[in-house]
């Protein structure tokens, strides 16, 4: 059996997944294959069930990362009750359903149950840390800890605090997710839906627009996406794009000179709304586009792919300096 890593401080030795969910069995694959204690809490009776599944086919892409997978599951428990599940937390990541009040819930009963001492983040893909701590007692301990899907594998981690959280809260998160191997960030200020799935939902709302209105299909617009701007964004991104499309001179030539005419294009940029006739089109042309293989095997292509190309970027976790580092 392999040994656990030895990256993650003596503080963070026992976390605590709310939600056994997708996000979730994902962030507890992680920390187990980190060496962490994890308790799951999920009220669903075949919660246990679906984890356990779900570990199991991400086991293949943590050891394709070098990390150690043998037996890692002898250190994961269940907890249907979520003052019990925290109790001994030195981390709690909170994957529940993106709904407000259902957050708050959740938030305010593990605020009165775990130590002072654990690191409080919600994996929200969108609502703000501010709105969810309202109904904390002491706000300045929630910060959002939002992955890029799949936790796993991808290494980008926003930090968003919110208007009271702590200054030693967000290094705290910016360390302890460094010590995983991720790549984390702390946003400057707060905004609904962060950055990731700002440029995401963006990007995807000028595809639904290009399809519905039948100037590609999806495989076609996949294709695009993938021999163009996927490629170009995973080597320098959108500002280091344009500054080399500017030559000598940068972005400020770039903007001088074709800024004009691209700022031009986007009142033409469509607006689509997920209405009966195009969900019908989007979802005619997904089955025809994925439909000869699975989900989960479409899912480990995409892994396989994704650990290449991360490994040709130098991005894989485990070349992640450790928390020493991440101080220095």
């Amino acid at each position: 059996m392999n040994a656990p890593s030895t990256d993650i401080p003596a503080a963070y030795r026992r976390a605590t997944v709310i939600g056994g969910g997708v996000i979730g069995i994902s962030w507890a694959a992680l920390f187990l294959a980190h060496g962490l204690e994890v308790t799951v809490n999920d009220p669903r009776p075949d919660a246990e069930q679906q984890v356990l599944a779900g570990l199991a086919e991400i086991t293949p892409t943590l050891s394709e990362l070098g990390l150690p997978t043998g037996d890692f599951t002898s250190r994961l428990r269940f907890e249907a009750d979520l003052a019990a599940a925290v109790t001994d937390a030195d981390v709690v990541q909170e994957n529940g359903p993106e709904r407000l009040a259902v957050k708050q819930r959740i938030w305010r009963a593990v605020e009165h149950a775990a130590p002072a001492h654990a690191l409080l983040a919600t994996s929200t893909s969108g609502i703000p840390a501010s709105a969810i701590a309202e109904a904390m007692e002491q706000p300045e301990r929630l910060v959002v800890g939002h992955p890029f899907n799949p936790p796993h594998l991808v290494p980008l981690v926003e930090i968003v605090p919110g208007a009271k959280t702590s200054a030693r809260t967000l290094l705290r998160a910016r360390d302890f997710y460094a010590s995983l191997g991720k790549k984390p960030q702390i946003l400057r200020k707060e905004i609904p839906g962060f950055v990731a799935n700002r440029l995401q939902s963006a990007l995807f709302r000028e595809c639904v627009h290009l399809v519905a209105e039948g100037v590609v299909t999806e495989a076609e617009l996949d294709e695009i996406v993938t021999d163009s701007i996927g490629l170009r964004w995973a080597v320098a991104g959108p500002f280091r794009t344009f500054h080399l499309g500017g030559g000598p001179g940068g972005l400020p030539h770039f903007i001088q000179h074709l800024g004009s005419a691209m700022e031009a294009t986007w009142p033409g940029l469509g607006n689509p709304t997920f209405d009966e006739p195009t969900v019908a089109v989007l979802t005619e042309q997904a089955q025809e586009a994925f439909g000869d293989e699975t989900v989960g095997e479409l899912a480990a292509g995409r892994d396989r792919a994704q650990i290449a190309l991360m490994r040709a970027l130098g991005k894989t976790p485990d070349t992640a300096p450790d928390i020493a580092a991440v101080h220095a």
